[in-house]
């Protein structure tokens, strides 16, 4: 895969693509030496919504370069809420999207397990809030903008 790396410290790397993603590759990718923990979270396209419908895929659009720009901002406040991570790995699907397929996959290493887990679950939940990514729902017979919808809040916020 190619994507966004930062070739600063080549810890760092985000991914913003049409194409599906692989768990597998990030898992193994953020692994190193020095670190006894890899946390690894995917998210995949479920059939529920708040809209009531079957859902049968989703279609995700954003700006990539703004996307990953935003990433990386995540992926650095990570570091400085816990400087001791080893690598860590954010990717995002756009396009369409089928169900029980993968939207967005976040990898973290570390020494130990504790702060894995802490940065994997801020990385999630601040992409989820801070980039830029609007989402459609696709059922038999329609579509529709999700209902989930926030206003995006700057990293910092969180």
């Amino acid at each position: 895969m190619v994507g966004s790396v930062n070739l600063a410290s080549n810890l760092d790397w985000v991914y913003v693509s049409a194409s599906p993603l692989s768990s597998d590759e990030l898992t193994k990718w953020a692994t190193r030496p020095n670190c006894g923990a890899v946390v690894t979270f995917c998210g995949t396209v479920r059939n529920s919504s708040t809209t009531g419908h079957e859902i049968t895929s989703l279609e995700y659009e954003t700006s990539t370069e703004l996307a990953e720009g935003r990433l990386l901002e995540v992926v650095g406040e990570a570091r400085s809420r816990w400087p001791e991570l080893g690598a860590i790995a954010v990717h995002h699907r756009v396009g369409s999207v089928e169900l029980g397929d993968t939207t967005v996959v976040v990898a973290v290493s570390s020494a130990h397990r504790l702060e894995a887990f802490e940065a994997a679950k801020y990385l999630i939940d601040t992409v989820k809030i801070s980039v830029p990514m609007w989402k459609r729902e696709v059922w038999e017979g329609g579509s529709a903008w999700s209902e989930e919808t926030h206003s995006i809040v700057s990293v910092q916020q969180q």
